[in-house]
């Protein structure tokens, strides 16, 4: 999709995310963790205003492979420029997946995944991401890394550098 074809209603929900940050991965919509750190991103891509940022990495795949949604369908919703009410309301109708005990389980499954138990593209990219933005921290888990980092930097969040989904 064209930036200059995007409804004036996606550039005003749109994150610049080249100033800002999209939502915590914890975040819920829908009921899912990962949906509204989606979202955002994918508004800030039809708005141009990504910056850094990527929708339909491998993170944002994870929660669009397990509701049975297509990156395409998704960002052909958000287009349309849907509220975050009008998006929760979408996904939950157009997510396959079969009770809520199933997403809360999903989701429980992911806040405690370590990374060896992660497909192999998002273990490839987070293991460059610790060797290019967390250097000399080895021995701390992912969380406790990330959390270190931030609060030597004075409780800013930090930049991460532009990720590209593998070919498929």
């Amino acid at each position: 999709m064209n930036t200059k074809t995007i409804s004036e209603k996606v550039r005003e929900q749109a994150v610049d995310l080249r100033k800002g940050f999209p939502r915590s991965p914890r975040a819920k919509l829908a009921g899912y963790v990962l949906a509204a750190r989606a979202l955002d991103k994918c508004r800030a891509e039809l708005a141009g205003t990504q910056g850094e940022y990527h929708y339909a990495c491998p993170m944002d795949s994870m929660f669009l492979e397990f509701a049975g949604i297509t990156p395409e369908d998704f960002k052909k919703a958000v287009a349309e420029g849907r509220s975050d009410d009008e998006m929760d309301r979408w996904i939950r109708e157009h997510a396959q997946n079969e009770s809520k005990e199933e997403v809360i389980r999903w989701n429980n499954e992911l806040r405690d995944k370590r990374i060896s138990e992660m497909k192999p593209e998002l273990q490839v990219f987070l293991e460059e991401y610790i060797e290019e933005c967390l250097p000399g921290e080895g021995g701390l888990s992912l969380v406790r890394r990330l959390r270190h980092r931030r609060r030597a930097h004075g409780g800013s969040r930090l930049r991460v550098r532009r990720i590209v989904s593998p070919q498929r």
